[in-house]
């Protein structure tokens, strides 16, 4: 395997979600109303909770969050998405969010410090996500929960999913199957007390919008979706509703227990 250095791959984080910052924050997608029903219930979410947003992006998990807990933290790397939560946790007049620029490898904060942790679609773009789940195991109290949702292609569509992937998003780096996101958990040493699995619609032309790749690379992207709807090679349900390429991110939601 390649070796990928960290501090280039950060740089390719924060331009590339510089640039979809607000249209991330505007594809209602992010926010589907099941997921979130589905975190707070399997979470057993309480407003006696501290919560830490791993990778928070603009906010789109906190702001739900901030709705029921005590208190939420999210931390991200690209200021722009800070930025876009800060506007919109202003807007919503939510008082109990704290949001930090840092980079989530390293998280600033003390042993035990919070009920609940959660990262929601970034360990695809960690150059380490075994490492990352560590800090978040270091940072939650005793009892507490971890919580990673993410994108989990079958495992004989992975290949394929994370090329294709990596063309849309050159910051992408692995998508994980959901079996190996299991044996992640279980390696460090937290218990899975909930897994969840669903899909999240998406519309290809307005993905590709507020997508960034490489110079002549959205035909090819094209291209591949259209034979994912004949050959199933990505795994993603590609299908047309009218004209338009339409598909589903299989996606999971791991809750676990800290010892």
């Amino acid at each position: 395997m390649v070796e990928i250095d960290s501090q280039y791959h950060n740089d390719l984080i924060i331009d590339q979600f510089t640039k979809q910052a607000i249209p991330f924050t505007q594809n209602a997608a992010h926010s589907a109303e099941y997921a979130v029903k589905r975190l707070f219930t399997l979470s057993n979410v309480s407003k006696k909770d501290t919560v830490l947003d791993v990778a928070c992006g603009s906010g789109l998990v906190s702001f739900e969050l901030a709705k029921v807990v005590y208190h939420v933290t999210g931390i991200d790397i690209t200021p722009a998405m800070i930025e876009q939560a800060n506007l919109l946790r202003q807007q919503m007049n939510l008082y109990n969010i704290k949001y930090e620029i840092g980079d989530v490898a390293h998280l600033p904060y003390g042993d035990e410090s919070f009920s609940i942790v959660i990262t929601r679609y970034s360990f695809h773009h960690l150059v380490d996500p075994h490492s990352v789940l560590s800090e978040m195991k270091r940072v939650c109290i005793p009892k507490g929960r971890v919580v990673v949702i993410d994108a989990t292609p079958a495992s004989d569509r992975v290949d394929m999913y994370n090329y294709v992937e990596k063309i849309r998003d050159p910051s992408h780096v692995k998508a994980l199957t959901f079996a190996e996101l299991l044996e992640m958990f279980k390696e460090i040493g937290l218990t899975i007390i909930n897994t969840d699995s669903y899909g999240v619609e998406m519309d290809l032309e307005r993905l590709l919008q507020s997508s960034f790749p490489n110079r002549g690379d959205k035909d090819k992207i094209r291209q591949l979706f259209i034979e994912d709807v004949q050959n199933n090679i990505l795994g993603v349900n590609s299908h047309y509703i009218g004209t338009e390429i339409h598909f589903t991110y299989p996606t999971s939601m791991i809750i676990a227990q800290k010892a």
